[in-house]
Parts: structure tokens; sequence; C-alpha cells
């Protein structure tokens, strides 16, 4: 009788061993199913968020804000990837613990971001400075200046500017960056086209600056 031939004996081998062949088909398959299934690593990047709430107007020190990772397709424009870029600078509105923060969150032409074209940024000083404590960053208001003292020259009322956002406002009896705490008493910054911003410039000197709060449409 010949001896078997080398298909044989590899055909012999199959079967004797096909169930050890098959377990590893079906660990190699599985493998390569794991493998096309599972998502790319995201890419991460550092940010900085708030360490705690913080006040509109604060003062930012190093202890303020701490470093995240966040992936970076959702890290806003403009995020700040180092206390560098923070501390010293003024918080232009409230920040709760854990947001991230950008050049809109500080004082600055930062405040702008998201305003319409051709806004500017324009300081009133308002004649009842408790009026201040009742507006916060973001909230519409309209601007009226009133002039005349009732007697030898009637009261005129003329609308500055209406329901525009303000951008920025003072802390509470507390020095600023910007200007000494006596310098910002009834002091707010708003945002305008440059028509309203023209009559809004110096108003104060005109005549009593008032706002009115105004409900967003």
């Amino acid at each position: 009788m010949p001896p078997p031939s080398l298909l044989q004996r590899l055909r012999r081998l199959i079967m004797r061993r096909r169930r050890l062949l098959a377990a590893l088909l079906f660990c190699a398959a599985a493998a390569l199913a794991v493998e096309q299934l599972t998502p790319a690593p995201l890419a991460m990047a550092t940010v900085m968020v708030a360490s705690r709430d913080l006040p509109a107007g604060a003062t930012l020190a190093t202890a303020d804000v701490s470093p995240q990772k966040l992936p970076q397709s959702a890290v806003p424009t403009a995020a700040f990837s180092s206390a560098s870029g923070t501390s010293g600078h003024q918080l232009a509105a409230p920040l709760r613990k854990g947001q991230v923060l950008t050049d809109a969150s500080l004082v600055g032409t930062g405040m702008l971001v998201g305003a319409p074209p051709g806004s500017q940024a324009v300081p009133v000083r308002l004649a009842d400075p408790a009026t201040v404590q009742l507006v916060s960053p973001g909230q519409l208001v309209t601007v009226v200046l009133s002039t005349g003292n009732g007697l030898e020259q009637s009261i005129s009322n003329e609308v500055l500017a209406s329901s525009v956002p303000v951008l920025w406002k003072p802390v509470k009896a507390a020095s600023t960056d910007l200007l000494p705490a006596k310098d910002t008493d009834g002091l707010v910054v708003v945002a305008a086209g440059r028509e309203d911003a023209i009559k809004l410039a110096g108003a104060s000197a005109r005549g009593k600056v008032f706002l009115i709060l105004v409900n967003p449409p």
C-alpha cells in the first residue's frame, strides 16, 4: 500500500484538530469585530474652569480656576488653557463651579462676543446708583435721559437706547482693576449700536440717566 500523500496527511490533521481550528477562527473573527467596533480614542484638550461659584466683577486669582480635560470637540472657542491668561482679570458675568472660562467671560473686548455686528460697549453712569443692584449681565434695559428740574426748566425724558443688554456691572462696595470703588458707583456697561452709542456717551453730563428693565421678546 503506497504511503499517504501530503494532501491526505494534511486532510487527516485538519479532521483531528477541527475543533481547535474552529475555536481559533472564531477568536480571530471576534477580535476583528471588536477592533472594528471600538471607537478611536478622543482627542483631549486642557481648559480652565471655575474652581468655585464666582460673582460678576470678581478679580480672578490662581486659586479661582483649575485645569480640566475635555474632548477637543467640546472645547468652546477662545477657551483659556492656562491660569496665566485669566489671573488678575475681572469676570464680566457670574460663573458656576466647573464652567469653562473663555474670552467672553472677562471684562474687555470679549464682552461683545455674540453681539450684533457693529455693537459697541458703552459705560453709562446712572442717577440712582442703587439701580445697579437690580441688574445683572445679560439683562435687557432701556436707557432714559431725564433733563430739566420741573421749575424754570420743564422735565423732559428721552429714550437713548431701547432693549440693550447689560455687559458689566461692578461688584457691590468693592474696588475693581478698572476703577476704585467710589468711581464705579452707579456705573454699568451696555452694548449698543453705533447711533445709540453716540447718544449714550456722556449722557450723565446732560442730565440724569435711568434704566428701565425689559423682558426678552
